[in-house]
């Protein structure tokens, strides 16, 4: 399936996603509004330790330290980017295509008194200047939504904005390597990733490579998102 990627498109596509309204995504997620695979530390964990055990685990892998600029690309509703400015003393950006995000991530931000260290702005990570340098950038989910073929201009434009020596997180859904088409993908491709294109890690890591990416830690956490999902039906 080739999907059109134009920024009109993503815009559409994310607003239909994610501007239903915050009530509604409210309903499932946790007080964070994590909308994530969580880290659960242990089996029997509950969702919302789970999720800040989440957002922690990013912030270690980044080694985020005091007065570094951070910025986490398609933030959703800002929580990394919150608990990275308030935990970790960043200067945090995030920029999201869902303006109904946007709004809550920049009034929680506003009530835990970080303005002035955390940032979350309403527009496509396109836009965002390139002549703007981070020492750290994460993306969590946003893979499925570039778009397989538009993976060497993404991880350019990511190592564009980074500063030599710095580090980058890319957490998404990967598929087999060897799937086959069954009546379940039929069921993602339709009404969980209309959108998407998952891809295989091992075609992901190449493109990296190729866009001379280091890589240094790669994590699975299957088992859970399995839990993630279960907590959130």
């Amino acid at each position: 399936m080739v999907i059109s990627r134009t920024k009109e498109f993503d815009a559409q596509a994310i607003s239909h996603h994610y501007d239903v309204s915050n009530d509604f995504y409210q309903t499932f997620l946790c007080g964070n509004m994590v909308y994530t695979c969580a880290y659960y530390r242990t089996p029997e964990g509950d969702l919302a330790q789970a999720q800040m055990d989440k957002l922690d685990l990013v912030c270690r892998k980044l080694r985020l330290s005091p007065g570094e600029d951070y910025l986490d690309l398609g933030c959703g509703w800002g929580s990394l980017a919150i608990w990275a400015a308030k935990y970790y003393g960043v200067n945090a950006t995030g920029v999201t295509l869902s303006l109904e995000q946007a709004r809550w991530g920049q009034e929680l931000a506003r009530r835990e008194g970080l303005e002035d260290r955390c940032r979350i702005h309403h527009m496509d990570y396109r836009d965002f200047s390139a002549e703007r340098k981070f020492s750290k950038i994460s993306a969590i989910g946003i893979i499925e939504h570039v778009g397989i073929a538009n993976y060497p201009s993404f991880f350019a434009s990511v190592r564009e904005r980074l500063r030599d020596g710095g580090l980058f997180l890319n957490h998404g859904i990967t598929k087999n390597k060897f799937w086959k088409r069954t009546s379940q993908t039929d069921f993602l491709d339709r009404h969980v990733f209309p959108n998407g294109e998952l891809d295989d890690i091992t075609h992901m890591m190449n493109v990296m490579e190729q866009e001379r990416w280091e890589i240094l830690d790669a994590e699975s956490l299957r088992l859970h998102y399995a839990r993630t999902c279960q907590q959130w039906l």
